[in-house]
Formats: C-alpha cells, sequence, structure tokens
C-alpha cells in the first residue's frame, strides 16, 4: 500500500539496505516520507510495537512454523526498532552510515551468527557506504558492513509489510542478514543493480572459509510497475566449503491503482547433499510462489491479502525450525487477511487471520491450523 502513515522512519524509503528509493517493489503500509536531519545530518527514527496471537492447533506454547507471532495465547513485547541514518550525496565523493538495533521478542529469531546484543536484541544493519560520483550523477556505491537481506517482498521490519506476519517465503526461504560488501548502481531511471559478497546467510562470524555471492536487478518499466531478478550461491553449513546452496528469484510489483498494488513472488533453491540436511544422503530441494493483493479504502484503514505454496521437497528449510516436527520433506499452503488501521496519529494497528496448511502432521499434530493476531505499532 501506498498512502503515507503521518509519521514515518526513513530507513524504509530506500529499504534500509542500499537499494534506492525510487525501488517500490517492497513498498507496504509503512511507506516512507523524508525526515528532517539532526546531529550533523543524521536522522533518528524507529517504532515500537506490542502484539497477542492464538492458534487453533498450537505445538504447546508455540504457533509452529510462526516467526514473530509465534507465541500462543500470550501478548509479546515484539520490538523496539531504533534507526540512525546519515545518507551520502550521490552527486559528490561522499560518506554515509545506516545503523539500526532491533530490541525485544522479534530479535531473538533474527540473529546472526557471531553477533548479538543478548538473547533479545540484535545489530540488524550496520554499514558505512563511499560514493564515487559518476556523469549520470547517481553515484557508484560501495558499502560495507551488515545489510538486511536482498530477497523478496518482506523484510525484517514487519511494520513495512503488507501484512502483520511473516509469510513462509520470508521465514523459511531467505536470508534475514548478510555482513560483507555490497557495490550498488542506478544505470537511470528504469534500472538499477546490488552485487554482494558476505559471510554466508545470517553470519556475522563465518561458518567456513568459502563465501556467498548474491546479487539483484531491478526493472523500472515505469512509475507504476517494477521487476526484481535474484541469484545466491554459497556454502551455507559449519566447516563445509564444499556443500552450495544456490538458487534464484522474482519479484514483480504492480499499482492499479492509488489505492491498489500487487506482488507476485516465485523462488528456487537447492543444497548440495551434507550431514546438516534433513536427508544427508541427497541435494534438497525448494520452490515456491506468493502473491500480496493490497487495497486502501481511504487514509485510515487498508486490507491486505496474501496467499503462498512452499515447497521443502527434503526438508532441508523447515525439518525441526519453529516448532515444526522433523521431517524430510513437507509442502506449506498459507492464506492471511490483515486490517490495516492508521485511525491515530502515527500509528498501525492490525488484527490479522490466517490459515496454514502442511501435507504432514505439522501443527500440533494437525494438518492444519488457524491463526488470530492482532499487532499495535507505534512509529516516530
Amino acid at each position: 500500500m501506498k498512502r503515507l502513515l503521518t509519521i514515518v522512519f526513513l530507513a524504509l524509503a530506500v529499504r534500509a539496505q542500499g537499494q534506492t528509493a525510487t525501488d517500490t517493489t517492497h513498498a507496504g503500509p509503512a511507506a516512507a516520507a523524508t525526515r528532517p536531519a539532526l546531529f550533523g545530518g543524521f536522522t533518528f527514527s524507529g517504532y515500537a510495537e506490542a502484539s497477542y496471537q492464538y492458534s487453533t492447533h498450537p505445538a504447546g506454547t508455540t504457533i509452529a512454523g510462526h516467526l514473530y507471532d509465534r507465541f500462543q495465547n500470550q501478548f509479546s513485547l515484539d520490538a523496539l526498532d531504533l534507526v540512525a541514518d546519515r545518507p551520502y550525496d550521490a552527486r559528490t565523493w561522499s560518506a554515509g552510515v545506516h545503523a539500526e538495533v532491533l530490541l525485544g521478542q522479534n530479535a531473538a529469531v533474527v540473529q546472526s551468527r557471531g553477533l548479538a546484543l543478548g538473547p533479545q536484541g540484535d545489530l540488524t544493519q550496520l554499514y558505512v557506504s563511499l560514493n564515487v560520483p559518476t556523469p549520470n550523477g547517481n553515484g557508484l556505491q560501495f558499502q560495507f558492513g551488515k545489510f538486511a537481506t536482498l530477497l523478496g517482498l518482506e523484510v525484517i521490519e514487519d511494520v513495512a509489510n503488507p501484512a502483520w506476519s511473516g509469510g513462509n517465503q520470508f521465514i523459511f526461504l531467505e536470508d534475514f542478514t548478510s555482513t560483507g560488501a555490497q557495490i550498488s548502481y542506478r544505470f537511470g531511471p528504469h534500472a538499477d543493480a546490488q552485487l554482494r559478497v558476505t559471510n554466508g546467510w545470517d553470519a556475522v562470524e563465518a561458518r567456513n572459509s568459502g563465501k556467498t555471492v548474491l546479487g539483484r536487478l531491478g526493472l523500472y518499466p515505469d512509475s507504476t510497475s517494477s521487476v526484481s531478478v535474484f541469484g545466491y550461491s554459497g556454502a551455507e553449513e559449519l566447516d563445509n566449503a564444499s556443500a552450495l546452496r544456490s538458487g534464484s528469484e522474482i519479484l514483480l510489483w504492480k499499482k492499479f491503482a492509488p489505492s491498489w498494488n500487487a506482488w507476485l513472488q516465485a523462488d528456487y533453491g537447492r543444497e548440495m547433499a551434507n550431514a546438516a540436511l534433513a536427508d544427508s544422503t541427497r541435494d534438497a530441494q525448494w520452490w515456491a510462489f506468493g502473491a500480496w493483493l493490497a487495497h486502501d479504502f481511504s487514509s485510515t484503514v487498508g486490507l491486505a491479502a496474501r496467499g503462498d505454496y512452499t515447497a521443502d521437497a527434503n526438508g532441508a528449510r523447515t525439518s525441526g525450525s519453529l516448532g515444526f516436527p522433523a521431517n524430510t520433506g513437507q509442502r506449506l499452503y498459507s492464506a492471511t487477511l490483515t486490517l490495516n488501521l492508521r485511525a491515530w496519529p502515527g500509528t498501525l494497528v492490525r488484527p490479522e487471520v490466517r490459515w496454514d496448511g502442511s501435507t504432514i502432521a505439522a501443527f500440533g499434530g494437525h494438518r492444519s491450523q488457524l491463526t488470530a493476531g492482532l499487532g499495535v505499532a507505534y512509529l516516530f
């Protein structure tokens, strides 16, 4: 959804990871407004969020397969997200820095190997940008540090997503963060690209001697549509630099009217046989499709719908994860409706209903579950 909240943090204007401000593929209910610079050119922003969630078939005190909304019949103190940003000037030899700290129960499930601010805190992003001016005025950026993922529509900051809860593609098929170096360049109004070399998925401290490469190409035919193509490859298992994980993804966005937005996302990935997989004797494969539709009825009321299908053919991405039982393969389905309410200044109130299904008894001994939740966030 594209309507602006009254108060929103600058980080989401560029997806807080080096993408350009005109990349609209990730625009959600918290699309950004420009913030005034303070204290030597820095802007400061963030959000606070709490929630409640309930499942018809929990796995004990856990809602299986869910990320932030994983606590059954509990009130959760989800997030205090704090952002400090000093942007570079693309027209000159300049530098910038971006830092983001996440505190609360959400942080526990996105922490990276080798760096955590206690059990419920994380430095989700910290990177320096060095800009080299170019004739077209867009600059060439060299960035070093820890970044949020390039992949997919949904992001760590759930207030920027069309739906409140995380979808299966975001949770199981993408990294949350990576640490390394990135080159970013905008060719013109219709194309940009990023190339990143890192220590691996969700790793500040490398798991092995290898490196992971991830790239993105963004195409913008006009102001109402975009196409993003992604690819990645690298060894992700502990002390094993030969078992490569590789994959690709495509994300499409289309704005049909001032109040209608739609996204389509498709994923494919595979990993070479190794001891970390559910079936250590076989290569693993997975693929998925997701669709989102968001509509604003008014400046204060919006509705988002999401449907997704994930085939974890060999159990590599879901076995024993987030309350799921150990398995050698399952297919997941989900359908979600989220109401986005912005009646109170600076707030986002999000009642949500979601259905999850699986080809195995993945949800407290059942093959499906129905969940209801409510997230309440204040953005500053």
